[in-house]
């Protein structure tokens, strides 16, 4: 049983009148609304769920960027970046998940909702740290999580999980040196090791 007041079809219904032919789909799922748009729309759909009524999502309490690279069935309209946004109306006890793609996998931008949720800041910049999702509009996109010249975007599917440096304290130059990683790649299948006098068994 859902913990919010509204009826998740109730909420489908108020996001169909508000954004028409804007969503692209939308779907319930576990008693969740997920409304998916395009890049072009996505900010006249963002300004529309806060603002129509029966919508009036005023808070965004988290937006994250998503890599679908590696997913085996890929996603349906086939682009690898997205942003998930997930929004609460405090006035109507009600959420909603918002989702657009970035149209271009190879430098993926979606316009910024700082403007319409201010609370969009850090996690716009967190989105870009770890992706490298442009947000457009974005008055201060910088990296947030990972050190000042860190080169590439770790929560990508392609990013090696052993980075490409390393940092170490250098004590003969008194300062912390950066190096190309000197991590060997081995395999980690476990074996096991037989030997007959094991623990004094016969």
């Amino acid at each position: 049983m859902s913990v919010y007041s509204v009826r998740p079809e109730a909420i489908q219904a108020a996001i169909v009148a508000a954004l028409g032919d804007k969503i692209k789909r939308i779907s319930i799922a576990l008693d969740e609304v997920s409304v998916h748009v395009a890049a072009d729309d996505y900010l006249v759909a963002a300004q529309a769920l806060r603002d129509a009524p029966g919508c009036q999502f005023e808070q965004l309490l988290d937006l994250c960027g998503v890599d679908y690279s590696e997913y085996p069935d890929g996603t349906p309209d086939g682009r690898r970046f997205c942003v998930v946004s997930h929004l609460l109306s405090v006035s109507l006890n009600q959420r909603v998940r918002l989702k657009v793609s970035a149209p271009d996998d190879d430098m993926p931008l979606v316009p910024s909702v700082t403007d319409i949720w201010n609370s969009a800041n850090w996690f716009e910049r967190e989105a870009f740290d770890l992706y490298g999702i442009v947000f457009d509009g974005h008055n201060d996109l910088r990296r947030i999580l990972t050190d000042y010249g860190f080169i590439g975007h770790p929560f990508r599917k392609d990013f090696p999980t052993t980075g490409y440096v390393e940092m170490r304290f250098d004590a003969e130059q008194s300062r912390v040196v950066y190096q190309p990683v000197t991590i060997e790649t081995r395999e980690i299948t476990p074996r096991i090791i037989r030997e007959d006098n094991y623990g004094g068994l016969q």
